[in-house]
């Protein structure tokens, strides 16, 4: 794993469970470990170089300051790495402790109680890795050129990936996911090593719109598949929503396709806050003409349960993050059981993404009542359009029938 790399911070106040945890984090190879048994000393410390840990494991309840004034300190610092509690806790305190950090632009990745098991250690690292791996995943990426010559050549490639109810395994909308073809070999470029490209040189609109033109011409071959009541969801940038003329040129490209906006979504990655009123008005003026609104990747940014609440949104989709081992995940189970109550509240659409193993599908199946969208590569992995209908037909013949 990337992260036992990284230096990370312990802070409790019992020296023996800084020696326990520290001699655990050691097995499992991690080699830059600062302990502190003072949470306003560990403060300093991380204060002095904000960028240079990538993690901090800390307790709640302790002198002087305590966990939660800790992480207040902390987001107000704008420390970027993840947040792990050693600590017990009450389901109240887990939701309004992910609650809190989230309003103090904190990464929360989770808790692990005391004393500390290894296989839940574990379990928490391996989500911590993926935090600062999709942090830090900035190897290899397309440069500046490479992505407009791609844009000029139109090897932008719409790649789709179905959501299922867990009520009756139907297909009822499909997720437009980009890929570029590369130009001198059969493999695709995925989106983590464009993006962050397209982001940096205001690229996002030349790249999206070419997407989205591409994925709209092949609606109709979806839908005679599929049925005339599928929803296809493509990716809008936060900062494209600044932009007051947006809800325009989707209108403009939907027309010309003769798509109603009924039948599109449009997911907004939740990993920046929305906060401007731009932002807002074009939010709202997308919802009154049609479209679907869905936050994506909830639980890797800043969006809490109150703004779920006010905000225009027809739909959530749990990140990965929460949907790993959450079958033995408290605090996952606990975030996710929270944001079904508002669903149910509010009567927008869950869906549950990333979903790769049986464990967290039965549970997934199991727990909830009310209906959760499925996603992930355990049911149908990205799959250009004619691929994704062949799918569809074996899907209904096996599973349907």
């Amino acid at each position: 794993m990337e992260i036992i790399k990284k230096p990370i911070v312990l802070i409790d106040d019992s020296p023996a469970l800084l020696l326990i945890l520290h001699a655990q984090l050691s097995q499992l190879g991690f080699k830059y470990i600062d302990t502190f048994t003072n949470a306003e000393a560990a403060l300093k410390k991380i204060q002095s170089n904000i960028h240079f840990y990538a993690a901090v494991f800390t307790d709640l309840n302790m002198p002087k300051m305590d966990g939660m004034e800790f992480i207040r300190h902390l987001g107000k610092s704008q420390f970027n790495g993840g947040v792990i509690i050693v600590s017990e806790m009450d389901p109240k305190v887990i939701s309004l402790a992910s609650e809190l950090a989230k309003e103090n632009n904190c990464h929360l990745i989770g808790n692990i109680p005391k004393p500390i098991e290894q296989h839940k250690l574990k379990m928490l690292l391996v989500k911590l890795n993926d935090f600062v791996t999709k942090k830090e995943n900035i190897i290899n990426q397309m440069t500046e050129s490479d992505l407009i010559n791609a844009i000029k050549n139109g090897r932008l490639l719409p790649y789709y990936q179905p959501k299922i109810s867990n009520l009756d395994n139907k297909v009822y909308s499909v997720e437009v996911l980009a890929r570029i073809s590369s130009d001198n070999t059969n493999q695709v470029i995925q989106p983590s090593m464009f993006i962050p490209t397209a982001e940096k040189y205001n690229l996002t609109d030349a790249f999206s719109f070419q997407l989205f033109n591409k994925a709209m011409a092949d609606f109709k071959s979806l839908s005679n598949s599929f049925g005339p009541d599928l929803k296809m969801a493509i990716n809008i940038s936060p900062n494209q929503l600044t932009d007051f003329l947006i809800p325009e040129k989707i209108d403009a490209l939907r027309e010309q396709h003769a798509i109603e906006a009924k039948n599109i979504i449009l997911e907004i990655t939740e990993e920046y806050a929305l906060k401007s009123n731009a932002q807002l008005e074009t939010l709202n003026r997308l919802r009154m003409r049609g479209y679907s609104i869905s936050l994506d990747d909830f639980g890797t940014g800043f969006t809490n349960l109150t703004q779920l609440r006010t905000l225009p949104f027809t739909e959530i989709k749990i990140d990965r993050s929460l949907i790993r081992d959450i079958h033995i995940d408290n605090f996952s189970q606990v975030v996710v059981n929270s944001l079904a109550q508002i669903a149910i509240e509010q009567h927008f659409t869950l869906v549950a993404e990333g979903i790769e193993n049986f464990n967290e599908l039965e549970y997934l199946q199991r727990h909830f009542k009310l209906e959760v969208l499925l996603q992930g590569y355990l049911i149908c992995r990205p799959k250009p359009c004619k691929e994704l209908i062949t799918w569809h037909q074996n899907w209904v013949s096996h599973v349907l029938s």
